[in-house]
């Protein structure tokens, strides 16, 4: 996490000063339990609330220089706690232990995380969805292996990336429930020192839900699923960043970045106009896939537990949400603003002489009764001059002279087949079907 590829709504959920509230929570809302419990008295937990009830500050500096001594960061905040609100605060934190306030913790944040990023995908979808509208009918060229196929629409490339990350925004609302999970259940998850109901009081308190069978950790197959959705999300992103990409080179220039007053290109070359936005899009995504592996090899943990997947998690946790959260807003200004260029994009479709029709003219001899063995060879022999030509030479000129050609279809017939409408027919239905 670098404050570059930072935004301060989801660094905050990072922060120390919010984890330390969470985990004040957690904790008084414990001691809250207990207490009507019997097992500590009602003064404790209401010592707690008092001194929280004044707003106060977290001193993290001050933590820090206890843990700097314990070398144990949850036993430095209660020794905190415990000087602030006095004799009290020694009813806190009965028959816990450090992970039910750290995984449970990481659950709240997680969650926290989560809602941010499905406003940022929802946004990002609108901007889709916007643009798509705008070009559902400009004409553009399909490409397949990087090389002209047969025309598309601008807008039914969107209208494919809206899809996807609809999925990706269904695949991350699935997998929010597997996040926020509770465990106050003591060491190795038995309950022996804390009742099952002071979980279940903290659960309902924190909108979580309890954690089945926690073996003193939250079993880390939940977290591996959320941050395995992260990366596909991410792999998502590279996917439209890296069509912009090839659309803003030079050769193609049928789409590119807005470029704004007194932006520089390269420190050299006063000319350039580069796509550095989505560059930087596809090592940002790159970087969000890196944090799926370990969150898959943190699942297995010795025995009941070991904490080999804490310092992973001190990572990851923060840096993949806070990561995609950048990455998602950077791509809804993409493109928002994103340069199009129908007449370039029509000068493309032009450009190799009416190749992208070969497969019209392909069906139609069939149907004249022409095997389509024979077919796709003489439709080939003349897409190939005009492919060496390098589109000099006309497909439909070529066929119109062509005997095998004009024996089974006029020069009308010939012209229908090279007509660009034909190819978006259903265009309405696959928007449709996308977008409702």
């Amino acid at each position: 996490m670098i404050p570059r590829y930072s935004r301060p709504d989801m660094v905050k959920i990072w922060e120390p000063e919010n984890r330390f509230r969470i985990w004040f929570e957690i904790e008084a809302h414990a001691t809250d339990a207990l207490a009507q419990r019997g097992v500590v008295p009602a003064s404790a937990a209401q010592a707690l609330w008092k001194w929280w009830d004044t707003n106060p500050a977290i001193d993290v500096a001050a933590i820090d220089a206890i843990e700097a001594v314990t070398k144990h960061d949850v036993i430095a905040f209660l020794t905190w706690v415990a000087e602030q609100v006095g004799d009290e605060a020694r009813f806190m934190h009965q028959g816990m232990t450090s992970s039910d306030v750290l995984d449970t913790c990481l659950a709240v944040q997680l969650t926290q995380a989560t809602d941010l990023l499905l406003a940022d995908m929802d946004a990002l979808l609108d901007a889709i969805k916007t643009r798509a509208m705008e070009h559902k009918f400009t004409p553009t060229i399909g490409r397949s292996h990087g090389i002209h196929a047969e025309p598309v629409t601008f807008g039914m490339k969107l209208a494919q990336a809206y899809a996807e990350f609809a999925r990706g925004r269904e695949r991350l609302v699935a997998g929010r429930p597997e996040i926020p999970t509770c465990a106050i259940s003591r060491a190795v998850g038995t309950f022996a020192n804390i009742d099952p109901e002071v979980e279940a009081h903290v659960a309902a308190k924190l909108g979580l839900a309890v954690e089945p069978v926690s073996t003193q950790v939250i079993p880390r197959d939940r977290h591996a699923m959320y941050f395995a959705t992260l990366g596909v999300i991410a792999s998502s992103i590279e996917r439209l960043a890296t069509e912009v990409r090839h659309l803003q080179r030079t050769e193609v220039l049928e789409a590119e970045e807005y470029f704004s007053p007194g932006q520089k290109g390269s420190s050299a070359m006063p000319h350039k106009r580069n796509p550095v936005l989505t560059e930087n899009l596809t090592g940002l995504a790159r970087m969000v896939r890196g944090y799926v592996t370990p969150a898959l090899e943190n699942v297995a943990l010795w025995h009941e537990r070991d904490i080999s997947h804490s310092s992973v998690e001190r990572y990851i946790g923060p840096d993949a949400t806070i990561t995609l959260d950048f990455a998602l807003g950077r791509l809804t200004g993409v493109v928002d603003k994103l340069l199009i260029y129908p007449e370039r994009m029509q000068k493309n479709l032009d450009r190799m002489g009416g190749l992208v029709h070969s497969q019209r003219v392909l069906l139609a001899l069939t149907q004249a009764g022409i095997s389509r063995e024979d077919s796709y060879r003489i439709v080939q022999r003349n897409a190939m001059k005009v492919w060496e030509s390098d589109g000099a030479e006309s497909l439909m000129e070529l066929l119109k002279a062509d005997a095998d050609v004009t024996a089974k279809m006029t020069a009308s017939e010939i012209e229908d087949h090279f007509n660009l409408d034909y190819h978006f027919k259903h265009i309405d239905t696959i928007f449709d079907r996308v977008f409702g």
